[in-house]
């Protein structure tokens, strides 16, 4: 399994959530799923200068399956219309492949 740790600044939190319902349908389609979600209230430690409040992990099969759900048309549609006026910083904290 690949699975990516993602850290986000969520400035619109409903319109985030609409986000998140908008792309399930396309993310079941490759496999994927979420593991942990998290909203963080206070971040002690960073490498990176942006704010961070908001932590998950995204999985997939594989690589490939994550490449081509971030390349898919349905998914892009969604992250135009929701995800770019609701998220100020991404931050991807690690990608790796998971035993489970």
């Amino acid at each position: 399994m690949y699975e990516m740790l993602v850290g986000l600044e969520v400035s619109d939190n409903e319109t985030y959530a609409q986000y998140r319902e908008a792309m399930k349908p396309t993310l079941a389609r490759y496999g994927g799923g979420f593991g942990f979600d998290f909203v963080v209230s206070e971040v002690l430690l960073s490498q990176v200068e942006v704010a961070i409040n908001r932590v998950f992990t995204i999985n997939f099969p594989s690589q490939n399956a994550a490449d081509d759900f971030f390349s898919d048309s349905e998914y892009l549609k969604a992250k135009s219309q929701f995800f770019a006026t609701s998220v100020l910083n991404t931050t991807i904290i690690a990608c790796y492949e998971k035993n489970t």
